[in-house]
């Protein structure tokens, strides 16, 4: 592993910057192909110097192309993340994550790149028949028409071309399924960072008890994993992840909305009282994954949720003014 060169598209996203700055440290050369529309280069600022970096379209196939030659492995990350995004930008989601995946495919198979990691996404599952969720759990569109399927829907695809492109043209494919990662500058239209910059205008009252309107009741859940946890399963994943597998990435730390909101609360030292409002449609009740496969390879995540929100939220309130929306092109 410490001879492969790797290409990272999505190299410059919140997961994405995380895993080359990882690869960089561990002494890896590094390609990354990025053109910013949800991504920032401000995130590479500690290593630009220590890799290349190609500023391109992932629809862009020429691009695509030319940025695999040379390479031992990708990692495919480029994709438009962001609940706010799937309900607006349905056919920009699908168009980036089915283009996208075909380009990465064609281009290894031109260039002969044998390896390829997809990063694929836990609303595969949807809603899952059980809790917590293993990787052999059914992947589910429930309705069509509903443009937050969109998303799900693209990954679900850019599984199934890995996978059934993996057995004759790779000699090694792996999916990760990262589950709700959070952190420092992971992006604005998640809950944990949407949550800390509702939280800040709304502490500017003197009042200690506010009320907080979230969508829903709050009693849904997420198992959050932090990004330094998520990195490190990562890296077990392409150290000793075997061929045609797929591995789920996260915690099992469930925890209801209302909670995060309330933990929320209490870094800008108020006490929440939830305002139900209607949730949006499709939204999942629960969702925790089973990481035992994981476990296998030697993961354990270290990082508490109280720990990472304090740092995430610390950063989100100290940076609430950098928020960037992204364009359609």
């Amino acid at each position: 592993m410490k001879n492969k060169k790797y290409l990272i598209t999505g190299g410059t996203g919140f997961i994405g910057s995380a895993l080359v700055k990882r690869l960089v440290k561990d002494g890896y050369a590094i390609r990354v192909l990025d053109n910013d529309i949800r991504g920032a280069k401000d995130r590479l600022k500690d290593v630009y110097d220590k890799i290349e970096f190609i500023g391109a379209d992932i629809r862009d196939a020429n691009a695509v192309r030319k940025a695999c030659a040379g390479m031992d492995s990708v990692t495919h990350l480029a994709y438009i993340n962001g609940t706010e995004y799937f309900y607006k930008m349905p056919e920009l989601v699908l168009e980036v994550g089915v283009k996208g995946i075909m380009n990465v495919i064609d281009g290894c198979i031109k260039e002969n790149v044998k390896e390829l990691i997809l990063a694929s996404s836990s609303e595969v599952y949807q809603t899952a028949e059980k809790i917590p969720t293993d990787e052999t759990a059914s992947l589910a569109i429930p309705d069509p028409v509903n443009p937050r399927y969109s998303y799900g829907a693209g990954k679900i695809i850019s599984e199934l071309l890995a996978l059934n492109y993996g057995r004759k043209h790779f000699n090694r494919v792996l999916i990760f399924r990262p589950h709700n990662i959070y952190g420092p500058d992971m992006g604005w239209e998640h809950v944990v960072p949407q949550f800390v910059l509702r939280m800040k205008e709304l502490s500017k009252s003197k009042d200690r008890n506010i009320k907080f309107p979230i969508q829903g009741t709050g009693k849904q859940t997420r198992a959050f994993c932090f990004i330094d946890d998520f990195i490190n399963g990562l890296m077990l994943v392409l150290e000793r992840g075997e061929h045609m597998n797929i591995y789920n990435i996260g915690t099992m730390e469930e925890m209801s909305i209302e909670k995060v909101a309330e933990e929320v609360g209490k870094y800008f030292g108020k006490k929440v009282e939830i305002a139900p409002e209607k949730p949006a449609e499709g939204s999942t009740l629960r969702r925790c994954p089973d990481i035992a496969k994981l476990e296998k390879l030697g993961y354990k995540p270290k990082i508490s949720f109280k720990e990472g929100l304090r740092v995430t939220a610390e950063w989100y309130d100290k940076n609430s003014d950098k928020i960037k929306k992204i364009k359609v092109k």
